[in-house]
């Protein structure tokens, strides 16, 4: 590991102020500190964030949550609130990781994760994420967890988180403040990036920014599911993962909201496939037209070409599922 110095914030201001000056920040470092091992970051300078107080979940004005990016994931999945409110949240984060890693794991750090991409973590491969410019080795290389929507020629990587994938169904926003003090809201939808041509940048966050919270909005009526399709039953990351909201009127669809993992470089939402369902009957055939939508554009690499037919299939059975409609279709 390249040597570091390591310093602890006193207060949001000197955190900022130090991340605006190249220091990079750390809370439970489940992923930052096994990515310094392998030598894929570098950081001259971690400053710990720890102390702040950024460690509560406090009930919104309008009802609604306001998690805290120091909030580790499993007080997070464990909160009443959480549990009774947005079970699709509490379903998602006790899908990932272990139970120790979940008990380090901060709000804020998750979103920040990186990719899982065997070549990113292979500092003798070419990556693009890793040293722009260089190429990527997954496209023609074993790509089996990469993905299959919003790819780019620069990159095929996928985010690998799962609580994001929940937290973009919920319409949640990231709490977010800078080295000037300013803090500002961004949908969760828009905080992380396509890969484009610059896939080293994962996110939004500039130097100096923070993220001190995520705002989940009032609770929204309807069944929640989280469902994520794995190769082993713990402990890894989707190739496939929806997180539906969905609110039945009658025999209607009255709003459907539908996120997925594993498919993309960033929570993957497509509001044409959620247009599509509402107002509608469940039915086998609208099932069909609705992945359809969804795959339009999916394109695989050879060894994610599976992925395809599995993200169709998981995704039918989890409107199924939603509005009850199993037998009928």
């Amino acid at each position: 590991m390249k040597p570091f110095d390591y310093a602890r914030a006193a207060d949001r201001a000197d955190a900022t102020a130090q991340a605006a000056n190249s220091a990079t920040f750390i809370a439970g470092g489940t992923n930052l500190l096994d990515l310094m091992k392998l030598e894929v970051m570098t950081p001259d300078k971690l400053v710990d964030i720890n102390r702040l107080d950024l460690s509560e979940i406090s009930t919104t004005d309008d009802g609604g949550l306001r998690i805290g990016a120091l909030v580790s994931n499993s007080d997070c999945a464990a909160d009443k609130r959480v549990r009774s409110d947005y079970p699709v949240l509490s379903r998602a984060i006790l899908a990932g990781a272990s139970g120790q890693l979940r008990n380090k794991a901060t709000t804020g750090g998750n979103l920040c994760q990186r990719t899982r991409c065997y070549y990113f973590y292979d500092t003798s491969m070419p990556c693009n994420k890793r040293e722009p410019g260089s190429g990527c080795q997954a496209m023609n290389g074993f790509n089996r967890i990469h993905a299959i929507l919003g790819a780019s020629d620069a990159c095929i990587a996928t985010y690998p988180g799962d609580m994001a994938v929940a937290m973009t169904a919920l319409d949640a926003q990231v709490e977010i403040e800078n080295s000037a003090g300013d803090i500002r809201l961004v949908p969760i939808q828009d905080f992380h990036l396509l890969p484009g041509d610059h896939p080293e940048k994962d996110n939004i966050l500039e130097a100096g920014d923070l993220i001190t919270a995520v705002i989940l909005p009032p609770p929204v009526e309807g069944k929640q599911i989280y469902q994520k399709v794995r190769d082993r039953a713990s402990y890894a990351f989707a190739l496939c993962s929806v997180a539906a909201v969905i609110k039945m009127d009658g025999d209607t669809i009255a709003s459907a909201a539908l996120a997925f993992g594993g498919l993309a470089h960033k929570p993957w939402r497509d509001e044409a496939v959620e247009e599509l369902l509402v107002g509608q009957q469940p039915t086998a055939e609208l099932f069909d037209k609705a992945a359809d939508r969804l795959l339009a554009e999916a394109h695989g690499y050879g060894s994610n070409d599976f992925k395809i037919p599995l993200t169709r299939r998981v995704l039918i059975s989890i409107l199924k599922e939603a509005t009850q409609a199993g037998a009928a279709v």
